[in-house]
């Protein structure tokens, strides 16, 4: 079976976030916002390092790459953070939540069942006017 460049997948990537969404439904940036607020949850921001540095990320957030998220979450990697498994919930952010719902679904499906994601993403939540630290002005 050869595909023609440039024709439709038979399951684009919208439909894997919507099943991704299914199983770990976003927090409202209101429900993100007061958790973020009141601590007790670990943020994560999976988006690249460029991404951060021109945008600035969610206060305290713990980076991690999305490409390294489940290898750091898991104990039995080489690569395992023990940041991210500190007993605390973890709540992911990316750019505008496709990400972070594919990734908050990869982890309940390995075995977390303490994962957020939020809605809208860091953009969303940037435009709402919560706070943003700005890694550069460090």
């Amino acid at each position: 079976m050869h595909r023609i460049p440039g024709s439709p997948l038979s399951r684009p990537v919208a439909s894997l976030v919507e099943a991704a969404n299914l199983v770990a439904p976003p927090l409202s940036l209101d429900e993100a916002f007061d958790l973020h607020r009141r601590g007790g949850a670990t943020f994560v921001d999976i988006r690249e390092p460029k991404e951060i540095e021109r945008e600035g990320t969610i206060p305290g957030a713990y980076r991690a790459p999305r490409g390294m998220v489940e290898f750091w979450v898991d104990p039995e990697s080489p690569y395992y953070r023990a940041a991210l498994d500190d007993g605390r919930p973890l709540v992911l952010f990316c750019a505008s939540a496709w990400r972070s719902a594919l990734t908050a679904a990869t982890l309940i499906e390995m075995g977390r069942s303490d994962v957020a994601h939020v809605d809208g993403g860091f953009t969303a939540w940037r435009d709402a006017g919560h706070p943003v630290d700005h890694p550069e002005a460090r």
